[in-house]
């Protein structure tokens, strides 16, 4: 079996010399070529030759942005031609988060992923393949989530420190995001939103959007926004109305909760949706997909498109 190993040699947690095992490793069972990314959108360029030569999986070894610049090679922009090859997509985490990873039944580790990994390789050809689906964000693909609003804006502000040199860590999201939400509890909501074929609900301050359940991880902490979301299924949706500080704060330690039930008056939640319009009206708002910062948008629509693409990946009753 041909595979391409893409390295983001920059991720937060990847190694030399886990690399360097990484890639022996691989080497025993796969006819392997090894590419490290040199600059943003680089691993999107490696993806792309690797489909028109006919590989047949690409493994991405770095953080959520890695898997999201391979899988917008693989598959290019959202509405345009189909192409004719799409390999098959493998992980072994080495960002700060991995939440893609994590969610499809993979370990934290690199090192225990990479004998996941392999130890599905041995199987069968194909059966290790989990389908998965995807969300058309119009101008990319999602494979974890997308936000406008809050979620943007801490997004914005994580790059910018690490444009500086600081490392991506889960305590400088946080940093980010508390200045943030208070800066927001002091605006008025502009979000519209419609689901599907639903009427639109006004005065909604922020939205996130996901492709599975949890929304992220802080360490080895999930945090919920859509629990019942699935790959195999529709959108998570989840937004507010408000952000008076105390019914924010409950919603909050809801979100932390080990056996999540959210439920909140100022709460828009459906784990399961086909189609979501969002208008900032006058004032485009910071948007974000799979942690990367997109900018300003005005308008958005996300849609699902379920058995998008290929992943190796545990069955999804050992994966849940």
């Amino acid at each position: 079996m041909r595979a391409v190993l893409i390295v983001n040699p920059n991720a937060t947690s990847t190694t030399a010399a886990g690399r360097d095992l990484l890639a022996h490793a691989l080497k025993s069972r796969l006819d392997l070529t090894v590419v490290h990314t040199d600059y943003p959108g680089h691993a999107a360029e490696i993806s792309q030759a690797a489909a028109r030569d006919g590989i047949d999986m690409v493994i991405a070894h770095g953080g959520d942005g890695t898997v999201h610049g391979v899988v917008n090679g693989l598959l290019g922009a959202p509405g345009s031609p189909p192409p004719a090859h799409v390999p098959a997509v493998a992980v072994v985490p080495g960002g700060s988060a991995n939440v893609f990873a994590r969610s499809l039944g993979l370990a934290a580790d690199p090192i225990v992923a990479t004998n996941q990994l392999i130890e599905l390789i041995n199987q069968p050809a194909g059966s290790a393949w989990r389908r998965i689906g995807l969300i058309d964000c119009g101008e990319r693909w999602s494979v974890l989530n997308a936000g406008m609003g809050l979620d943007g804006e801490v997004v914005a502000a994580v790059e910018a420190q690490r444009e500086k040199g600081h490392a991506v860590t889960p305590l400088r999201y946080i940093r980010a995001a508390v200045p943030t939400v208070l800066a927001a509890t002091r605006r008025p909501p502009t979000l519209t939103l419609q689901l599907g074929d639903d009427q639109p609900i006004d005065g909604v301050h922020f939205v996130f959007v996901s492709n599975c359940a949890p929304w992220t991880y802080a360490d080895e902490r999930c945090v919920w926004t859509n629990p019942e979301t699935t790959f195999e299924a529709g959108m998570g949706v989840f937004a507010t109305t408000s952000l008076r500080v105390l019914p924010t704060l409950r919603l909050v330690r809801q979100m932390l909760s080990k056996r999540p039930k959210l439920s909140a008056k100022q709460l828009i939640r459906d784990d399961d949706v086909a189609m979501l319009r969002v208008d900032a009206g006058d004032t485009p708002i910071a948007t974000q997909i799979d942690g990367e910062y997109l900018g300003l948008r005005a308008t958005m629509t996300f849609r699902a498109v379920p058995d998008a693409l290929d992943v190796v990946a545990p069955p999804v009753q050992e994966s849940r």
